[in-house]
């Protein structure tokens, strides 16, 4: 995506919430849903324009498992491997995850298709084990539903 892309989300945000500290994880939200990931020139614009400094930024990006300064694939699949899911065995749904998308895990295909995430939780301990593609989540898994799930991806 273009810089004036996340530049125009990021300055709607500030408007809204005004050049404070607490609209920084707004802006950080804004910039990743414009480019896919939080780019560097927009960590060096928050900086100027929030009096921030980049040690805070960075810090804030890394605190929040679903923000990221790497460019990710256009499916960003996130395994949950909290308790409840690492009972309902998320590592063999992880293996199903790594063979039917070709990454392991913290990897992005060359392609730029898929980038895989194991998080510590999702919050969906009661479909576990849980999955999340981009913004749809995927419970109860199974290795035929993540076959069949992937089936329709890769189309």
């Amino acid at each position: 995506m273009s810089k004036a892309l996340w530049r125009a989300k990021v300055d709607e945000v500030i408007k809204q919430w005004g050049k404070v500290r607490e609209a920084l994880l707004p802006c950080l939200e804004a910039a990743q849903e414009a480019s896919g990931y939080v780019p560097q020139e927009a960590i060096s614009y928050l900086r100027e324009n929030l009096d921030v400094p980049a040690v805070d930024i960075y810090g804030v990006i890394t605190f929040y498992g679903m923000l990221t300064t790497e460019e990710q694939g256009k499916y960003v699949i996130r395994l949950c491997d909290s308790l409840p899911c690492h009972l309902n065995d998320s590592d063999g749904m992880l293996a199903v995850v790594e063979r039917e998308s070709g990454v392991k895990a913290g990897e992005t295909s060359p392609d730029k298709k898929f980038t895989l995430e194991v998080v510590p939780c999702l919050g969906l301990c009661d479909k576990a084990p849980a999955m999340m593609i981009n913004d749809k989540i995927y419970g109860n898994l199974t290795e035929g539903a993540v076959k069949q799930i992937f089936s329709k991806l890769k189309k």
